[in-house]
């Protein structure tokens, strides 16, 4: 769906956002009423995500319609998450954690989603709305760092 952005034209776009907001919605919902989910999906589901909101964002950029630190602070979370993995790594925790989808990811890419169609229709984004995704990778790591713990707690 990605690479319908390389159009031009703001129905294709918008059409490939809804598409993978689609697509994502009815695979995760299949994967948890078949019971199907695996550590494998826990990791590439989000991955695939970030690839479509990272590279529409890079779009974006390349044609002016997005100043870097906008595109920055979209992806902030992202920062936020690649600093829990690499103090998973350097603990030893990696094998052993659960991976799941947390509350304040999912928040952020709908939001993502959202700024991203706006974007796309040619609306203009007050300054605090990028702001906000700051807000939520602290949110996301302080979830992160409570479910470790939590986690680790149990018998």
């Amino acid at each position: 769906m990605a690479f319908l952005f390389l159009f031009e034209s703001p129905i294709v776009r918008l059409i490939a956002i809804l598409l993978a907001m689609l697509t994502d919605s009815i695979d995760g919902y299949l994967a948890r009423k078949w019971h199907t989910t695996t550590r494998f999906g826990a990791v590439l589901d989000p991955a695939m995500d970030k690839f479509f909101v990272v590279f529409c964002l890079g779009v974006l950029l390349s044609e002016h319609r997005l100043l870097p630190w906008q595109g920055l602070m979209m992806i902030s979370r992202d920062f936020a998450l690649c600093l829990f993995g690499l103090y998973l790594s350097l603990s030893g925790l990696w094998q052993s954690y659960e991976f799941r989808a947390i509350r304040w990811g999912k928040i952020t890419t709908a939001l993502q989603f959202v700024v991203l169609i706006a974007l796309t229709l040619g609306f203009m984004i007050p300054w605090y709305l990028y702001a906000s995704f700051v807000v939520f990778a602290g949110l996301a790591l302080i979830e992160l760092f409570q479910f470790k713990k939590s986690a680790s707690t149990t018998p």
